[in-house]
């Protein structure tokens, strides 16, 4: 091999590997406050589905502030379980999907999270309609505690035609 087809060819190895490298890497967490915010993020869906408020309100900072999609004005911590027992006091039951990451930030002790996720109400035959919605929370670090201090999520628009 020549030294000009050797350099085009160390030269088209590190281009690859450099476009590689970003792609590998854009889903990984950028920090362990980061892999643990998304693992809080998916246990708060699970206490949802098990119905667990206590698990529920432990993700949250008594401070917090947020507007969920099925409120009509911003709540506090005292209101934060208020959608799920106005189902579940029906009878139904919470059914979702894993959250879809779309951002993550984390700067010092706050972190601030986007996604989306697929859930149903079920009623007793297991029937329900899914709904997206898109979800922001901002989350604060106290110690090796994370806490949601505030968010608001929103229904994903029908953009089919």
């Amino acid at each position: 091999m020549s030294n000009s087809s050797t350099r085009r060819t160390l030269a088209c190895l590190i281009l690859c590997l450099s476009t590689i490298t970003p792609l590998a890497t854009a889903n990984t967490p950028a920090s362990a406050d980061e892999a643990t915010v998304w693992n809080l993020e998916r246990a708060y869906w699970r206490y949802v589905q098990a119905n667990d408020l206590v698990a529920y309100r432990s993700l949250w900072q008594k401070d917090f502030l947020g507007w969920p999609s099925v409120s009509h004005a911003p709540v506090h911590k005292d209101h934060i379980t208020d959608w799920i027992t106005s189902q579940t006091s029906q009878g139904l039951s919470f059914q979702a999907e894993d959250p879809i990451p779309a951002g993550a930030q984390v700067s010092d002790d706050i972190a601030v999270v986007y996604y989306r996720v697929t859930y149903k109400w079920l009623d007793k035959n297991g029937k329900g309609n899914a709904r997206t919605i898109r979800v922001t929370h901002t989350w604060h670090k106290h110690g090796k505690t994370w806490q949601i201090i505030g968010g608001m999520s929103m229904l994903e628009p029908d953009i089919s035609l």
